[in-house]
């Protein structure tokens, strides 16, 4: 591990975590370059941080810091068979160097805790830099799927069988 890549901590939120608007602006920030690539707008753009806060309440969140500054975030989500991956962020000036990866890590870990056998996240059809990178992560394309009032595939699901 490079000196850069061990100057990020992650860890699971905190209980008194109250970086909410710092947390949001860190998402928006890191899905800003889909904005005109994808046909309907992000779900991210929805975002607030009370929404944020309430998401935690009911999801893992795991957080990348680079000192005291976010560098990443990413949401987990218990279904009966998997652990859903939601907002997998890493601030664009930390792209790059594993951070993502490390996160994904830490979900892996919690999945497995959880026995959990499952990794499942879905990523715009657009977005095929995305789709490699999940495929680099031992993810595995295993649906396509539409949005409400499209016809054609708007959304790809990944899914990493844990051992």
């Amino acid at each position: 591990m490079t000196d850069e890549v061990a100057e990020i901590a992650i860890e699971r939120l905190p209980a008194d975590f109250d970086r909410w608007p710092e947390l949001l602006a860190l998402i928006l920030r890191s899905f800003a370059y889909m904005n005109d690539i994808i046909d309907r707008p992000s779900s991210a753009l929805r975002l607030t941080p009370e929404s944020l806060a309430l998401k935690s309440a009911n999801e893992a969140c795991f957080v990348a810091t680079k000192g005291q500054k976010l560098a990443g975030c990413v949401f987990a989500a218990e279904q009966p068979d998997s652990l859903y991956v939601g907002k997998l962020t890493v601030d664009p000036a930390e792209q790059g160097r594993g951070v993502g990866r490390r996160l994904l890590d830490a979900v892996e870990d919690l999945a497995r805790r959880l026995k959990k056998p499952v990794l499942e996240l879905e990523t715009r059809v657009e977005l095929a830099g995305n789709h490699a990178k999940f495929q680099r992560m031992g993810l595995v394309e295993t649906a396509r799927n539409a949005h409400s009032g499209f016809v054609s595939p708007t959304s790809i699901t990944f899914r990493k069988h844990l051992a």
